[in-house]
């Protein structure tokens, strides 16, 4: 039962990281502008961009809602870890439905 617990809290710390490092790109050499394009005026970049899709945000969304009804309807309370699981999966939850706000 600690082992599932820990897994729920690893796995929730892992979707917070992701999907923090996919909100903020990183800016590489490559990604750069160089002199040439920066003569290129902005009105030629289309002013309304498309949001991505992000399914491995919508997956672990799923999963931590998954886990968290398990938890909830659990026979037991995981070594008295339960509550705690419990918010911290809602945090996660939280965090992630936030991301996919700030896509669009």
């Amino acid at each position: 039962m600690k082992v599932k617990i820990l897994g729920v809290l690893v796995l929730t710390a892992l979707i917070v990281a992701v999907a923090f490092s996919v909100s903020m790109p990183a800016t590489s050499k490559a990604a750069m502008p160089t002199p040439a394009a920066s003569a290129v005026p902005e009105t030629a970049v289309p002013a309304t961009a498309v949001p991505e899709e992000h399914p491995e945000i919508h997956d672990a969304l799923h999963a931590l809602r998954r886990a968290k009804e398990h938890m909830e309807h659990a026979a037991h309370d995981f070594g008295g870890h339960r509550v705690e699981a419990l918010r911290a999966t809602d945090e996660a939850i939280r965090q992630l439905e936030i991301c996919l706000k700030y896509d669009k």
